[in-house]
């Protein structure tokens, strides 16, 4: 993909975000594989130089032999030595992606989720898992289903698991769940992980991350 000086800047910045490292790290490490041309590493990042082609280096970034992302970057903006990163970050678009990266990383307490609540964060103990009744399903096939209860300091809530999930804890586990849900099943709250949830086991001792207070 061909990135142009004035977007470049902004490309480098949301690699920053996304991997946690500082533009200007990245943009020496450019700099330092075209003059080895050899790979650099930054961070948890590595960067390729890949070769030139009509006065454009050619990067190749990846990430535990992943492909990150891979750009042609101008002779001219490799020799600069004013380049504004700090202009980079403050963006709108990146202050959004910061925003949003934070929100991720927030637990909530359980006595504040909510019906209709997406994409939240928390952590708590597996106080009980009932035995998993079987269901008949609209395709025609049986799955296990389960309603396990887990709990924190401050209230506990049903959390809907099927089939393969339902092995993945026991109680007494103190798990992290990530980008759940929470409905309304028979009245009572209930957390689902939905397609794009996950569930985690995790020490006691990695449950004094910040919890979000809702007012």
């Amino acid at each position: 993909m061909r990135q142009k000086k004035s977007t470049l800047g902004e490309h480098l910045a949301l690699l920053s975000v996304k991997y946690s490292v500082y533009p200007n790290e990245v943009f020496q490490a450019l700099v330092l594989a075209k003059q080895t041309e050899k790979v650099a590493v930054c961070g948890n990042l590595h960067v390729e130089y890949r070769g030139k082609t009509k006065g454009e280096t050619i990067f190749l970034i990846t990430k535990d032999r992943d492909v990150v992302a891979q750009f042609r970057v101008e002779e001219e903006f490799l020799h600069r030595k004013d380049n504004p990163f700090e202009s980079w970050m403050n963006s709108d678009k990146i202050k959004k992606k910061i925003a949003k990266q934070n929100t991720e990383s927030v637990y909530i307490q359980i006595k504040d989720l909510r019906a209709g609540m997406k994409r939240i964060n928390i952590k708590a103990e597996v106080l009980e898992i009932p035995q998993p009744t079987q269901v008949h399903t609209q395709f025609g096939n049986n799955i296990l289903v389960v309603n396990a209860i887990v709990g924190d300091d401050t209230d506990k809530i049903n959390l809907c698991l099927w089939d393969g999930q339902i092995n993945q804890i026991n109680v007494g586990n103190w798990i992290e769940l990530r980008n759940g849900q929470v409905c309304v099943f028979r009245g009572d709250r209930q957390l689902r992980l939905g397609k794009n949830g996950s569930i985690a086991i995790i020490n006691n001792t990695q449950i004094k991350s910040p919890l979000a207070t809702i007012r």
